[in-house]
C-alpha cells in the first residue's frame, strides 16, 4: 500500500506537463503577435523616409516606442520557453536532445526551482527596463523636475542592474567555492 501511495504521489509531478504546454502555446502566440508587429513597423520605417524632415520628430518616437515593445514581446516570448523547458527539466525528466548540445549549456542552467526563478527574474528585470524606456521616450519634459525624476530612475535601474550582477557573483561563488570543496 505503501509503495501504491509513494508511486501515485511521485507521478502527480507529471501534472506539470499542463503548463509546460500552455506555456508554449503562448510564447508561440506571443511570437506571433510581435512578427506582426515588426511587418506593422516596417511600414512605419518606409514612411520615416518619405515624410518632410520636420515632421520625423514625432514619427522617430513613434518608431523607437515600436522597436521597444518588438524587443519586449521577444523577450516575453524567451521568458515564456525558457519558463516551460524550466518545468519540463524540474518535473518531468530532462531533455535528450539538449544533452549534447552546446546551446542547452547556455539556455537550460536550471537544476532547482531557485534556478529557474532567478532566471526569470533576470529577464523580468530587462522587460521592466524595456518598458521603462517605452515609456521616458514618449514622456514631455517641460520642467527640470521632471529630467531630474528621470535622471534618478536611471540611476535607480543601474543600481537594480548592478545589484543583479553583484547576485550572480556571489551565487557563481558560491557554487565555485562547494564544487572545489568536492
Amino acid at each position: 500500500m505503501k509503495r501504491s501511495i509513494e508511486l501515485v504521489l511521485w507521478n502527480v509531478r507529471l501534472i506539470m506537463i499542463v503548463p509546460v504546454i500552455v506555456s508554449l502555446i503562448v510564447a508561440a502566440g506571443v511570437l506571433f503577435i510581435t512578427t506582426i508587429d515588426v511587418v506593422a513597423l516596417s511600414s512605419s520605417l518606409v514612411r520615416y523616409g518619405t515624410v518632410e524632415t520636420a515632421s520625423r520628430s514625432p514619427l522617430y518616437i513613434e518608431i523607437i516606442s515600436s522597436v521597444i515593445s518588438v524587443v519586449d514581446g521577444y523577450l516575453l516570448g524567451a521568458i515564456l520557453i525558457i519558463f516551460g523547458l524550466g518545468l519540463y527539466e524540474l518535473f518531468i525528466e530532462k531533455i535528450d536532445a539538449a544533452e549534447n548540445s552546446e546551446l542547452a549549456g547556455r539556455l537550460l542552467l536550471i537544476h532547482s526551482l531557485d534556478d529557474l526563478k532567478d532566471r526569470l527574474a533576470n529577464l523580468i528585470l530587462v522587460i521592466l527596463i524595456v518598458k521603462f524606456f517605452q515609456v521616458a521616450l514618449k514622456m514631455k519634459y517641460t520642467e527640470p523636475l521632471d529630467l531630474l525624476y528621470l535622471s534618478i530612475s536611471v540611476a535607480l535601474i543601474g543600481g537594480a542592474l548592478y545589484l543583479t550582477s553583484k547576485a550572480k557573483g556571489a551565487k557563481a561563488d558560491k557554487t565555485y567555492s562547494t564544487d572545489a570543496a568536492k
